[in-house]
């Protein structure tokens, strides 16, 4: 065995036995982002290049290749061995789903670029923050992960969420729920966690982090997983940069946060915090 062979051996055996239990299943990251680039496209350019009959072919290939990387998802976390239908079949029905509720996620989307155009006196019309701003970009992708993962796949939103992050600085979990008109004015370094629930017409500037306090540990020194831990943001909340959102607290709706402020209580609404 020469050397190449080798080192790609020793590659896959430590790869394989440290990481992964059942290395068939990895969803493929490459695949997953091509998809979701594919379909943010479809968002963005769809009322201007086709009509409908035109439009349901990019669909109906779209359609597969999620599914197979949604049902490798699901298997590889899955308790079942071997290749389990139920999970080809659910990675069906979601995909099913995922492509119904794209009207859906596309009118928020437009929420979004009319909060951003509305809010920054710097774009000269909506299209600008649609194909420029990264808080957009950003949200975009999170929005469609995050119908994932509210249905339970967990690893194919992650890998959409971290790519959008790595494009544009912003990194939004997708279990975060957020709610229409949201804006992310600049963004770079903004921060928002799992349990985040942010409600109608929420502004945040760069900075922001909307986290979690020092979590519990059980008594086998593990973090405790599952409980609710980051901020709920209410309507017409504006943060500006580099203020710090910590804890399951709430921040009043038609509240506005100073900059650079470090917030751990709730915030009654209306307040301003200087």
């Amino acid at each position: 065995m020469d050397l190449f062979e080798q080192t790609a051996k020793e590659l896959k055996n430590t790869f394989d036995s440290r990481f992964y239990d059942r290395a068939k299943f990895i969803p493929s990251a490459k695949e997953t982002v091509e998809i979701f680039c594919a379909f943010k496209d479809f968002l963005y350019q769809y009322p201007l290049v086709c009509n409908e009959t035109a439009c349901a072919a990019p669909l109906s290939a779209l359609a597969p290749r999620l599914t197979a990387q949604i049902k490798n998802s699901l298997c590889l976390l899955c308790k079942e061995t071997g290749d389990c239908a139920a999970c080809e079949v659910s990675a069906r029905q979601i995909t099913h789903d995922f492509i119904a509720a794209l009207p859906t996620i596309q009118r928020l989307l437009v929420s979004d670029v009319n909060a951003a155009y509305e809010g920054d006196p710097a774009a000269v019309s909506p299209v600008e923050p649609l194909l420029c701003y990264p808080g957009v970009t950003a949200v975009t992708f999170q929005r469609m992960a995050h119908f994932l993962y509210a249905r339970g796949v967990r690893l194919i939103p992650r890998i959409v969420t971290e790519y959008a992050h790595s494009i544009t600085g912003i990194d939004i979990h997708p279990g975060a729920q957020i709610g229409p008109g949201f804006f992310i004015d600049h963004g770079t370094g903004v921060v928002i966690g799992e349990t985040c629930v942010i409600g109608a017409n929420v502004k945040l500037y760069q900075g922001v982090t909307l986290g979690a306090k020092s979590f519990p540990l059980d008594a086998n020194g593990n973090p405790v997983k599952g409980v609710k831990r980051h901020p709920n943001i209410e309507d017409n909340v504006i943060i500006y940069a580099e203020a710090t959102v910590l804890g399951d607290v709430t921040i009043g709706k038609n509240s506005v946060i100073g900059a650079n402020k470090w917030v751990t209580h709730d915030v009654p609404p209306n307040s301003k915090i200087n």
